[in-house]
């Protein structure tokens, strides 16, 4: 796992490299030069640990996708703000089946750190709603599950959202 410094500069290098064989009129060689130093800036915005996480967790694959997570040794050196969000987000996603107190951290980490999409902030506080509701914390579930159908514009969990609240019936 590379730290965003380092892919910042590999970039810096190919980017001169590039210029330098089109420079010298060899644009083949700039051209691939170029792109590779394009697929390395790709990088640095996309982890690709956490895309293959996002994989993993759509194919319902608990474990590899915890695999994928756990390459990444230094989370906060490595990635970027908005991928630290979505690596807090996904590690709460998978702990929540093994240890609430755990998967509840991570999920509001993942909301101070700054989740990008309203979708994936509705997730998120759903799935905080589900932990406190675990817990029998009714009233912070509520506030949560009002917030979560302010944030789902689309109405995709919403059905998520009725469980819940039948859930919260029986408590």
């Amino acid at each position: 796992m590379f730290s965003k410094y380092l892919r910042l500069g590999l970039t810096a290098v190919l980017m001169g490299l590039s210029i330098w064989q089109f420079i010298e009129v060899e644009i083949g060689n700039g051209i691939m030069w170029l792109l590779l130093a394009g697929i390395v800036l790709f990088t640095y915005f996309r982890n690709e640990r956490i895309l293959q996480a996002f994989w993993f967790l759509r194919k319902n694959d608990m474990g590899k996708a915890q695999k994928a997570l756990d390459h990444i040794k230094n989370p906060e050196g490595s990635l970027i703000k908005g991928q630290l969000a979505y690596y807090y987000m996904l590690q709460g996603m998978i702990v929540s089946n093994t240890n609430l107190g755990k998967a509840e951290s991570f999920l509001r980490k993942a909301l101070k750190t700054g989740l990008r999409q309203k979708h994936d902030q509705a997730m998120a506080k759903l799935q905080l709603a589900g932990c406190a509701l675990a817990k029998r914390r009714k009233r912070e579930a509520q506030i949560l599950l009002t917030d979560v159908k302010k944030l789902d514009t689309r109405g995709m969990l919403s059905d998520q959202v009725k469980m819940l609240k039948q859930q919260m019936k029986r408590i």
